[in-house]
């Protein structure tokens, strides 16, 4: 009998530790620091890609090589890994380009992963350029105007609540595929956004990036930090509401 419990506590313990993360995750290392990407599963196509790209190193060297404050900071470009200072950079691409997966939950707020692209018709995305949000905060006037002068539908009033809060680039909704976003580090997105620029919005030092697929054990341990830190969250939010 005592052999039984211990091969079901051996087979409960190889269950736990072998358990699949929710979400797959990349990390992007610059000299500014690093950030975490949570990839949605809603966007399989956006997902799968990135994470063939970066298993096969491709983004390795590249740069962010467009940066806008109070906007977004883009890269991907593979032909930034050998770029001359000041060569004009965006063009580059891997071949091919993924068709648009828009979602009406998934929107510009800060911090998200979104898919450059040129002005196909059909918003196919680039093959591998993409970029960080940063965006800024909104009045309720703001997001009216946009509303009514770019825009050909109504925000839903909780992701007005957001871009009120934490900000972002709502005018870029149902324009470009967002698939992911920055679960850890967002301050690397406001780091880089602040740096000078040329005429053409590329840094005058380059920042180059490395970016990895975390393993399933490091995934799994960043979900429990986050459930953590989201239950505390919680716990404050609902002490607040008592007083």
């Amino acid at each position: 009998m005592k052999n039984y419990f211990t091969i079901i506590l051996c087979l409960c313990f190889i269950s736990a530790f072998s358990a699949k993360p929710k979400y797959q995750y990349v990390k992007i290392k610059t000299t500014f620091g690093e950030c975490i990407i949570k990839l949605y599963n809603e966007t399989p196509q956006h997902r799968d890609n990135f994470l063939k790209l970066a298993a096969a190193g491709t983004y390795d060297g590249t740069l962010f090589h467009r940066v806008i404050k109070d906007f977004m900071i883009q890269g991907g470009d593979p032909d930034s890994k050998t770029a001359l200072p000041g060569a004009l950079l965006g063009e580059g691409t891997v071949g091919y380009t993924v068709p648009a997966e828009f979602r009406d939950s998934l929107f510009h707020k800060k911090g998200v992963l979104a898919a450059a692209r040129d002005n196909n018709p059909e918003k196919a995305s680039s093959g591998c350029q993409f970029y960080l949000v940063q965006g800024k905060i909104f009045t309720d006037q703001g997001l009216d105007d946009l509303e009514n002068k770019r825009l050909n539908f109504k925000i839903p009033l909780w992701q007005r609540e957001i871009y009120k809060t934490i900000g972002g680039t709502p005018h870029l909704d149902h324009n470009y595929t967002v698939y992911g976003e920055v679960v850890k580090g967002m301050e690397l997105i406001d780091s880089i956004a602040v740096v000078k620029t040329d005429s053409n919005n590329r840094p005058l030092e380059d920042v180059k990036m490395t970016v990895t697929v975390l393993k399933r054990s490091e995934s799994r341990k960043l979900e429990k930090e986050i459930a953590k830190l989201e239950k505390a969250a919680h716990t404050s939010s609902q002490k607040k509401n008592k007083i």
